[in-house]
């Protein structure tokens, strides 16, 4: 701010009421000061001022790093920043950084609200950390009073791939399991209503496989060892696309002999050499409730309305994965 004043000739106290965007300088010196600051590349630090007012206007944001969805909301989140005056800071939960880690390093830069994209943490782990900042739980099914959820109607999700199958003529449709990942337990629960409510319930299996492409082809080795069901729903598109290299590579025929749905429409989904037929997951839409719910709870405070729950409906994506049963 020293340079700014010395190179506009004004005081550096006159600067910083320019800065500051207050009374007291005229705008011919208010041009001049942002002149010398826009020389200077010069640009004044917004969290040291937030300092005194005990504010970061900062939005932290826990993702799983290697998880494509993940990364789809967090690049909507930040479209939907836009607008609100507040800042977000990420903090990445990997194999060799847990999300405890990401939350406290987020704690560490003063953030005034928490969003958790698809958290694996204890749901007292969660509630504690909501008894201390707004927290915003996102694509996972979590029953609480004290955090906010938005979340994909997974249920629904999982039912509507079982009826497109067997809308095409499939009986034998296996489940490619998620496990303990965030949405899998009601992605298995929308499985085996549709099955039943179809009548399909005595040809209902699952087999375990997860989030990523190793996941997938575990699985479809599971599949290729036994009798081969002539459709699969999967946990998510990564697994999906594994179960797929590893099938064809074993001469199966996609569609023709196996027919195949994923779960989220990721950008692997949409490659025309996977042309993956899939749930989407509105990310934009999710993102967007998120933030707002959380800005919310920092503006109003105790008088924000009680804690909330928004289920965002999924839609079918046909692509060249599933057909008529041969």
């Amino acid at each position: 701010m020293a340079d700014v004043a010395a190179r506009a000739g004004v005081s550096r106290a006159l600067v910083s009421i320019v800065f500051r965007g207050v009374p007291g300088a005229s705008p011919e010196t208010r041009q001049r000061v942002m002149e010398a600051a826009d020389q200077l590349s010069y640009r004044p630090d917004q969290r040291a001022r937030l300092l005194g007012s005990n504010r970061s206007r900062t939005v932290g944001v826990v993702f799983g790093l290697h998880r494509e969805f993940h990364a789809e909301v967090v690049e909507a989140l930040y479209g939907a920043a836009e607008t609100t005056g507040y800042d977000l800071a990420l903090g990445a939960a990997a194999p060799t950084r847990d999300e405890t880690r990401a939350v406290q390093s987020l704690l560490g830069y003063r953030c005034e609200a928490l969003i958790l994209i698809g958290p694996t943490l204890p749901q007292a782990a969660i509630e504690e950390l909501a008894e201390r900042l707004p927290v915003v739980v996102v694509a996972r099914a979590l029953r609480t009073r004290v955090a906010d959820v938005v979340r994909t109607d997974d249920i629904s999700g999982a039912r509507i791939a079982v009826e497109h199958l067997s809308g095409l003529g499939h009986e034998s449709i296996v489940h490619v399991d998620g496990r303990r990942a965030p949405g899998a337990a009601e992605r298995r629960r929308g499985y085996r209503d549709a099955m039943r409510a179809l009548g399909l319930e005595s040809r209902a299996a699952e087999v375990a496989g997860g989030l990523t492409e190793e996941d997938g082809e575990r699985a479809a080795a599971e599949l290729l060892a036994g009798s081969l069901p002539t459709a699969v729903t999967a946990f998510n598109d990564h697994c999906a696309a594994g179960l797929l290299a590893a099938v064809r590579a074993q001469g199966v025929s996609v569609p023709g002999g196996l027919s195949v749905v994923g779960y989220d429409d990721s950008h692997v989904a949409g490659l025309s050499s996977v042309a993956l037929t899939t749930v989407a997951q509105d990310a934009t839409r999710l993102a967007g409730s998120a933030l707002e719910l959380a800005v919310s709870r920092v503006v109003d405070g105790s008088d924000a309305p009680p804690r909330s729950e928004v289920v965002v409906p999924p839609r079918l994506v046909v692509r060249r994965t599933t057909a008529p049963v041969g």
